[in-house]
């Protein structure tokens, strides 16, 4: 994908996710309500973000059926792809080893992590 994705604040993130998980397009109130608990918002605040999110270009939104309907335009995968990298390339010069040892050296990745990174690497390897 060559368009550019923008990075999501924190609240916009949040959005996002709950739009992800659902099964189609969905409404203001349908997301107000699944943020219920996460963040204390207003309707009119919520809108806002909405807006933004469309501009950005992550939402598309139907107006044709008398109330808006919003859609993901940028997947989850994505996103998590893209967000990905950046983490990497910002803090660890594009090297998934040095965050490992990061990790590891601090003692962030448990034994069990470790064991599970391996086998999923094998994994990958037995498809070559």
């Amino acid at each position: 994908m060559n368009r550019t994705i923008k990075k999501l604040g924190e609240a916009e993130l949040e959005i996002m996710q709950v739009i992800w998980s659902s099964e189609g397009a969905v409404t203001s109130n349908y997301i107000l309500q699944q943020l219920h608990g996460l963040r204390q918002w207003k309707l009119s605040t919520l809108m806002t973000s909405l807006s933004r999110l469309t501009e950005k270009g992550f939402l598309s939104c139907d107006r044709s059926t008398g109330s808006n309907l919003y859609s993901p335009v940028i997947s989850e995968n994505a996103y998590r792809t893209k967000e990905s990298r950046r983490f990497l390339d910002k803090l660890y010069h594009s090297s998934l080893q040095n965050m490992v040892a990061t990790l590891y050296s601090s003692k962030e990745i448990k034994a069990s992590e470790l064991r599970e990174l391996r086998e999923y690497l094998d994994s990958l390897e037995d498809e070559l």
